[in-house]
């Protein structure tokens, strides 16, 4: 028995079989002694298993979690003898569309009055051509945001033309300028 003792610490043990050996038989004693010091293991516990039913947040017999009562935009506001915001949209739609027999500068000279300076930088170099409509259809329909930030939606004969509108100083003006093709 000595022998085998002393084998085991000498020759077994300064190897790195030996080392790999115990500190696997390390390992699996605590993993072995923390199963017997934590208990049986319940299968249905833990996040692996979904729920048998959904999780609620509200209860489901309070009624209509959405919002109780919104208030209506406000009307927008318009300097003394200025023009609305669908004035304002309908004489830069009719800008914009400009026609064949426009040229650049032209073009963008009839927008410039109505637009924001930072529109008016956008819409350099710009070509009328690119617009993709001929005509207006339609009435502009406004979805007022803020007293001095509008949404107006001008239907041309190809698709509409979306167009937002801010009056810092109850002057309205084009600020951004997008097109929605009819499907």
């Amino acid at each position: 028995m000595r022998r085998a003792v002393e084998f085991l610490f000498t020759r077994v043990l300064r190897s790195r079989f030996g080392i790999a050996l115990a500190i696997a038989v390390l390992v699996f004693g605590v993993i072995g002694a923390a199963r017997l010091i934590s208990g049986p293991v319940d299968s249905t516990a833990g996040l692996s298993n979904r729920p048998s039913r959904p999780i609620t947040t509200v209860d489901p017999d309070e009624g209509d979690d959405g919002a109780i009562a919104t208030a209506a935009p406000p009307a927008p506001r318009t300097s003394p003898g200025g023009l609305t915001p669908e004035q304002t949209a309908n004489r830069f739609a009719a800008a914009w569309l400009g026609g064949p027999e426009v040229d650049a500068d032209r073009w963008q000279a009839g927008m410039r009055p109505l637009s924001t300076p930072a529109l008016t930088e956008k819409l350099t170099g710009a070509e009328p051509a690119g617009v993709p409509a001929e005509r207006v259809v339609g009435e502009p329909t406004l979805r007022p945001r803020t007293e001095s930030f509008v949404e107006v939606l001008v239907p041309l004969d190809a698709g509409r033309l979306r167009l937002e509108l801010v009056a810092p100083n109850g002057r309205w003006l084009v600020d951004a300028v997008d097109w929605e093709r009819d499907e």
